[in-house]
């Protein structure tokens, strides 16, 4: 979800608005009286993007002639997961990995997932005429073995105890039609979403960076991943990191399961593998991580890999 400022939308025809069962910590709290917003779209200059309700807010776009490419920079650098990831087979193929994202978007995620990376993959979505939106204009594959939809409401989904470590990537990205601050956003959610994922397992979240709930959200996530930072002697189950903010205002925080981030060689290294075989700008990512401060006050942090790389040069070039 980003801003837009094409403002011609347009109702999605094939049904009225889709409506669900209500329950607590999903975006149904947005909707008075049960009822989901309509999925509408909006066509500007090949892209076709989707939204909910009447609202300027896009929640994914797609380029029509190019639908398998990631239209938006923030949807790209939701795959910034694949530079913390080893694949077993080989160094570019994920297929062995099991993925899973929270909120369909426009499915931009899915068909690359899908159709590039060729990993099985789950995605949980709440509102079913999103889902038929997808089906019939953002060019969504049907289920097969690599690929399952489902209409569920995403926070019951990732709390199931059969979830548990039985994902290695979660991309999470739920905004309702309001784009006030994420639908599900406690800590009990992020306590499942580290649940859910396996050993070394990669959460990847898109926020909205410069909105005033991103500190705590970000907070809520680094308890979830790492624990009380004011224990010195607690032993660290994992790192949670942040790219800087799009232009847009969306900032992505991946958190890493029982692991830290890679030194800078095999950063790199990763980047031109994945540049190589996808065609995202992976090397531009290398310079946008920074540490998510685990409290609220500013606290010491190490620095990137790619930054203590180039603090080290500096100083080896201002030796005698």
């Amino acid at each position: 979800m980003t801003s837009h400022n094409d403002n011609v939308l347009n109702n999605l025809p094939g049904g009225a608005p889709a409506r669900g069962k209500r329950s607590g910590g999903s975006r149904r709290r947005a909707q008075a009286g049960g009822e989901l917003p309509e999925a509408s779209i909006s066509e500007f200059d090949g892209v076709r993007c989707l939204h909910l309700g009447h609202t300027p807010w896009v929640q994914g776009a797609m380029r029509i002639h190019r639908p398998r490419k990631l239209e938006l920079e923030y949807i790209q650098r939701m795959m910034a997961w694949l530079l913390l990831v080893e694949p077993a087979a080989a160094p570019t193929d994920w297929s062995g990995l099991r993925v899973a994202q929270l909120g369909l978007g426009a499915a931009a995620l899915a068909r690359f997932c899908h159709g590039e990376l060729r990993v099985p993959t789950t995605v949980v979505e709440l509102n079913p005429q999103v889902i038929a939106a997808c089906r019939q204009w953002f060019r969504l594959p049907a289920d097969d073995e690599r690929l399952q939809v489902l209409a569920a409401d995403a926070g019951a989904w990732v709390a199931e105890p059969a979830q548990r470590a039985s994902v290695d990537v979660l991309c999470v990205d739920l905004y309702d039609h309001e784009a006030a601050a994420p639908v599900l956003d406690d800590a009990d959610f992020y306590r499942h979403c580290f649940e859910a994922l396996d050993e070394g397992g990669v959460l990847s979240v898109n926020l909205f960076g410069r909105n005033a709930s991103f500190a705590r959200s970000a907070r809520r996530i680094a308890q979830a991943f790492v624990g009380d930072a004011g224990e010195a002697d607690a032993a660290p189950c994992g790192e949670v990191w942040m790219l800087d903010p799009t232009d847009e205002g969306n900032t992505i925080v991946l958190a890493i399961k029982g692991g830290r981030l890679p030194d800078a060689d095999t950063l790199a290294r990763r980047a031109e593998q994945v540049h190589a075989r996808t065609g995202l700008r992976a090397q531009r990512w290398l310079h946008l991580f920074k540490p998510v401060p685990l409290r609220a006050e500013p606290v010491p942090v190490r620095a990137t890999p790619a930054r203590r790389a180039a603090q080290a040069k500096t100083d080896e070039g201002a030796r005698p």
